[in-house]
């Protein structure tokens, strides 16, 4: 059975319209009984940023070899899945700062990405990152989205196969109708193949 990693960045929980589409595309894998499934709620989560100390500490570690220690479990345990799905609402051109301090701390030379002489190689046994995502106004065509275009490299970097951004946007533009446009990312999800 696959290993999923569901990844929830949706700081205003059942009120956020990412959160609501994540939990759609959710009970669908539930449901379908093909996979293990891990849920980290980010705001539950004990999450450090880099910092001076903090940072220090890691490298020590690192250069000791000691990837085992439990500061490294968020790592091993996104390099151990087979499916990703991160669901983090549209902020500030990307997405909230707890999902970057996240990735910082799945960030981990030996465990999820290797570098040497010849570039940097991704460690992650992922086969498809799926973001989900939703948006105030139109960004999706713009150099400004800066959200989906991140997690989109951050696939390539851990080595992950696939990626796949289901997002909804224009939901606050006045005249649109937002409730028919989450029904149209509930259908671009009952369209996916994982």
């Amino acid at each position: 059975m696959e290993k999923l990693l569901f990844i929830d960045s949706c700081i205003r929980r059942e009120e956020s319209r990412s959160k609501q589409a994540a939990d759609y595309l959710m009970k669908k894998v539930d449901e379908s009984g093909k996979f293990e499934i891990d849920s980290l709620c980010l705001m539950d989560e004990p999450l450090h940023y880099l910092s001076e100390g903090f940072f220090q500490q890691r490298e020590s570690m690192l250069s000791e070899g000691k990837i085992d220690h439990r500061r490294f479990d968020y790592a091993h345990q996104f390099a151990k899945a087979d499916v990703i799905v991160i669901a983090a609402p549209f902020w500030d051109l990307g997405f909230p700062a707890l999902l970057k301090t996240y990735i910082e701390n799945v960030s981990v030379d030996g465990i999820t990405f290797y570098a040497d002489a010849e570039g940097i190689h991704g460690m992650s046994q992922g086969r498809l990152l799926i973001f989900v995502t939703t948006r105030g106004g139109y960004y999706e065509n713009l150099p400004l989205e800066m959200g989906s275009r991140y997690m989109e490299a951050l696939a390539e970097f851990f080595g992950i196969d696939e990626y796949v951004c289901c997002f909804a946007e224009g939901l606050d533009i006045e005249g649109n109708n937002p409730k028919q446009l989450i029904q149209d990312l509930f259908d671009d999800i009952d369209r996916l193949n994982i």
